[in-house]
């Protein structure tokens, strides 16, 4: 009988390679995974700092910075990171020579209520602390403020946020009981009352118009008040 030397190769390049293969993996999941890598998505303004972040995965990975690839448990550590209430999401993986790396983007605030445990609101409308690492240039919230109801806050920051005359010129939202609201400009006095945030858009672009025409004339300083709770119109109350 003729030996098929062919086959006989290929059978033992095949075992060859399982045999690698069986080798590298048990190799690679006994391989030590390093000390945290962490990387901020987005701006540098850093609420919780990379140690922080560092020092929640090693106390999550068994409390030493180095451990074994295989019992390692990714969903346990971004479940612990994610459960940071200064991070918004975080992803975390190992690479072919165990580096441990973290991505992480932070929460970022709209406003800061001035409560008696003072607080951020971030930009999903959620309750985010304040930081000992960095402030945030944030309009401040006054008045009737709950935690358990930011709805009308939240939607008034957002305004200011994305609105570039709203973001250069407003520093402060009050809310007043009935849930009406009103603002506070830099370098002026007057109160800029909203009322309601119906009609929103409609107020705002008369607060414009009146800014603009007001600026020009120089009499800003005369006024104590301005009324726009009315959509079609703009009430001043001289100081």
């Amino acid at each position: 009988m003729k030996i098929n030397w062919h086959h006989i190769k290929m059978v033992l390049l095949l075992i060859l390679v399982v045999t690698l293969f069986a080798f590298s993996s048990k190799k690679n999941e006994a391989r030590l995974v390093s000390n945290p890598k962490v990387h901020f998505k987005g701006d540098n303004n850093l609420f919780i700092t990379q140690e922080a972040v560092s020092k929640l995965l090693i106390q999550n990975q068994g409390g030493t910075p180095n451990v074994r690839k295989e019992s390692l448990d990714l969903n346990v550590l971004e479940t612990a990171l994610n459960a940071n209430p200064m991070i918004k999401s975080a992803e975390v993986f190992v690479d072919i020579n165990g580096n441990l790396t973290a991505e992480v983007e932070q929460k970022k605030p709209i406003a800061r209520v001035t409560h008696s445990e003072p607080f951020y609101i971030d930009d999903t409308g959620h309750v985010m602390p304040l930081s000992a690492n960095y402030t945030a240039r944030v309009p401040l919230v006054t008045g009737t403020v709950s935690k358990n109801n930011l709805e009308v806050v939240y939607q008034i920051a957002q305004k200011i946020k994305s609105d570039p005359f709203l973001n250069m010129h407003v520093t402060s939202i009050h809310q007043y009981p009935d849930q009406t609201v009103s603002l506070r400009l830099r370098q002026y006095d007057f109160e800029v009352y909203l009322g309601h945030l119906s009609q929103l858009d409609k107020k705002i672009n008369n607060l414009k118009a009146f800014y603009k025409k007001a600026f020009k004339d120089k009499i800003l300083t005369n006024y104590s008040k301005v009324n726009l709770q009315f959509d079609s119109q703009v009430i001043c109350t001289k100081s």
